[in-house]
């Protein structure tokens, strides 16, 4: 299926690795232009090349890199004084850490919903006027699925993407952008094969004293699937969210977990 974006231009957050990367891999592939954003300059930069020796990306698809802290004023203003305008804008920000509400203090709180709710309400409303303008445009926000079954020990996390969910919601129903060919859709992942997912099973099994193996393999059963997910299927999904057959998809939030989510809704 040809997704009708070449030639487009898509600004993907978090993209030197992870989810981030399979999202601006899958859309390279499709022929869109890209700006990538990392904090990493070195991991960032690697990334950009392995994207445009990519045997799949069309030749003359651009891929340009800037290392830059997207959940800053500094880091924002950076990216957009390279390129105003994009077509597609994939949010993406790093969870905050796991652990007990007790524990958390205001700024904890704060720097989860900078990074985790307003940094895309930010990126939102730097973008999506310019794309109604435009007729055409696709904004994904990668969440999470504790947005539907929220986990007690990610707090933080649960709370400032709900946050962010319900600001979607509205915004993405308006007739300005809706009409205009200017989609809003949140991507929530449920256990995928990351660095971050890793580093997690790797701190339970310090907490435990369990191999970390042992407490991949019971993860794994509570999935139906009955495995991980991979990055590369979930950037096929967030690029099919950013064509134009996706058109009249809005204010969704689309659950890819393998079906661990118990509920019927």
């Amino acid at each position: 299926m040809n997704l009708g974006i070449t030639g487009k231009w898509a600004l993907v957050c978090g993209a030197s690795k992870g989810l981030g990367f399979g999202c601006a891999q899958a859309l390279a592939r499709e022929g869109a232009n890209l700006v990538i954003v990392a904090r990493g300059d070195e991991a960032l930069q690697a990334a950009a090349q392995t994207l445009r020796a990519d045997a799949e990306v069309p030749k003359g698809t651009k891929v340009e890199a800037i290392a830059a802290d997207i959940t800053t004023p500094e880091g924002r203003a950076k990216v957009f004084g390279f390129r105003k305008d994009f077509d597609i804008v994939v949010t993406n920000a790093g969870g905050p850490p796991p652990g007990d509400f007790r524990d958390w203090d205001r700024e904890a709180w704060m720097k989860a919903v900078d990074a985790n709710m307003l940094t895309p309400i930010e990126l939102i409303k730097a973008t999506a006027d310019g794309m109604a303008a435009r007729g055409f445009g696709r904004i994904v926000n990668i969440t999470s699925s504790a947005v539907k079954a929220p986990i007690d020990i990610l707090g933080l996390s649960n709370g400032a993407r709900s946050g962010l969910t319900g600001f979607v919601a509205g915004v993405a129903r308006t007739s300005k952008l809706a009409s205009a060919n200017v989609t809003i859709n949140n991507l929530l992942p449920g256990s995928f094969d990351t660095d971050r997912l890793r580093g997690n099973f790797a701190g339970a099994a310090k907490k435990t004293g369990k191999p970390v193996q042992e407490i991949m393999d019971a993860r794994m059963k509570t999935i139906p699937a009955q495995r991980f997910g991979n990055a590369e299927e979930f950037g096929a999904t967030c690029a099919w969210l950013c064509s134009a057959q996706a058109s009249y998809i809005t204010g969704q939030n689309v659950l890819i977990d393998g079906g661990a989510y118990p509920g019927t809704y």
